[in-house]
């Protein structure tokens, strides 16, 4: 069965575009293209989608409806998972996505779309209950990292190439051959990094995003 999803995006042309390039997977369906937050909670009540690829800004705002759409989606249709497109990386945004837990929520520049094979994958891990974190995010803010107190200052070298790795939806096998590491190192770093982050007591899959989070929080206006 295909990935059956609702696209957002108040542009014509990048709705039209986005439509266009995941017509290509045979694995993704677009059952439906809407231009705004009403249309997008009317599409998702019709359709039952398994993914809402959605803009974080539409009308009738043109603020935050992405990421209201989101929430309204983990309130009453819990199982459907969501990709955020954001054309920054708005700290505030991304921390709002999170909120109320990680699972089935990705956080994607909109440069993406481009990248036909991110934005897929991104869409799989949301359509089982995954979550994603842009690279390019996570590669800047640990970037600053040095300038800026932070909780990632805590961390050593490799433990932040780790958090990376894992930011990216990449499992611990996938992070252990990208950095040429045994799973068990990775294990290991992994349990350290949420140690020093003070995550030892959430759930797994929430921790390992909730930990590029808190570094997003850190540079909240910043």
């Amino acid at each position: 069965m295909p990935i059956r999803v609702v696209v957002a995006e108040d542009s014509l042309i990048v709705r039209e575009g986005i439509g266009t390039l995941l017509a290509t997977y045979d694995e993704i369906e677009v059952v439906e293209s809407v231009g705004d937050l009403p249309s997008l909670l009317e599409a998702v009540d019709t359709h039952s989608p398994d993914v809402v690829l959605t803009d974080i800004r539409m009308p009738p705002t043109g603020t935050d409806e992405g990421i209201r759409a989101a929430a309204e989606l983990r309130a009453h249709h819990p199982s459907i998972g969501v990709v955020v497109l954001s054309q920054f990386a708005e700290h505030s945004y991304a921390l709002a996505l999170f909120d109320q837990g990680s699972e089935g929520r990705a956080y994607l520049l909109k440069e993406r779309i481009a990248d036909a094979d991110q934005l897929l994958l991104a869409i799989r891990d949301v359509a089982r209950g995954g979550s994603m974190v842009d690279p390019k995010v996570v590669e800047a803010l640990v970037t600053q990292s040095g300038r800026i107190e932070s909780p990632l200052e805590r961390l050593t070298p490799r433990e932040k190439e780790v958090l990376e790795g894992i930011a990216q939806g990449r499992n611990n096998a996938a992070v252990a051959r990208a950095l040429g590491l045994s799973e068990r190192a990775v294990e290991k770093h992994i349990n350290s990094l949420f140690s020093k982050l003070g995550l030892s007591e959430e759930p797994d899959v929430h921790r390992r995003v909730k930990a590029v989070l808190l570094f997003l929080g850190d540079h909240e206006g910043g």
